[in-house]
């Protein structure tokens, strides 16, 4: 648990002291009508702020999603992306409410998870392990999700299958499938609104969702 302490440490003093060029930093925030991950909705119409920096094929960043009824979530993340499209990462879940500080496996905040993501062409690949058990974040270790990804010329499709705390049972299932699009609303000639939709079907679960959201 103090590596784990270190390493949280490690992300946010990395966010607070990066102070180079002002072209890598980057914020923004979504605005969603629904929060939907992986085939789950953790909240309906919701806010989420997201503060990064970056340089070359590095990444350091905090994202977080709020709604309207309570519910938070806010994630500190790393990654790194080759030229061959290849990314590794680290990205830590924590939920408000929590204690920051806990990290035991009966009431633990933080769900500690490790990222791998390929791409090719149209083509995408991920993988992801949680490393730690944690009452408080809902996971068990050893959690797995895993997504194929397709981009056409105007619509993404993809699927995701998973167990832990992507399933209610904890076993392997297919919980994400669906098709998602985007465009530009075009509000001046040098302002425009990107918008997203994506329509997703939890076969495990047996529920569908559909959400659209526009980034600021």
């Amino acid at each position: 648990m103090k590596r784990i302490t270190l390493l949280l440490t490690g992300m946010l003093l990395m966010l607070a002291t990066m102070t180079t060029k002002a072209q890598e930093w980057s914020t923004g925030v979504d605005l969603y009508s629904s929060y939907v991950w992986r085939g789950v909705q953790f909240g309906g119409p919701s806010i989420q702020p997201t503060v990064e920096f970056s340089k070359g094929g590095f990444s350091v960043g905090a994202w977080g999603s709020a709604d309207f009824a309570g519910y938070m979530e806010m994630d500190l993340y790393m990654s790194y992306g080759f030229d061959f499209g290849l990314s590794v990462g680290l990205t830590d879940y924590y939920y408000p409410g929590l204690e920051y500080f806990d990290f035991s496996e009966e009431t633990g905040a933080h769900g500690l998870e490790v990222n791998l993501g390929y791409e090719v062409g149209s083509f995408s690949l991920a993988a992801n392990y949680m490393l730690n058990k944690a009452g408080g974040a809902a996971t068990a270790g050893g959690d797995k999700y895993f997504e194929l990804g397709y981009a056409f010329k105007s619509v993404n499709v993809f699927a995701g299958a998973g167990d832990g705390w992507h399933t209610p049972d904890g076993e392997f299932g297919i919980v994400n499938v669906g098709l998602g699009t985007s465009k530009e609303i075009k509000l001046t000639d040098s302002f425009s609104l990107p918008l997203s939709g994506s329509v997703i079907l939890n076969p495990t679960t047996e529920q569908f969702f559909i959400v659209v959201g526009i980034s600021l």
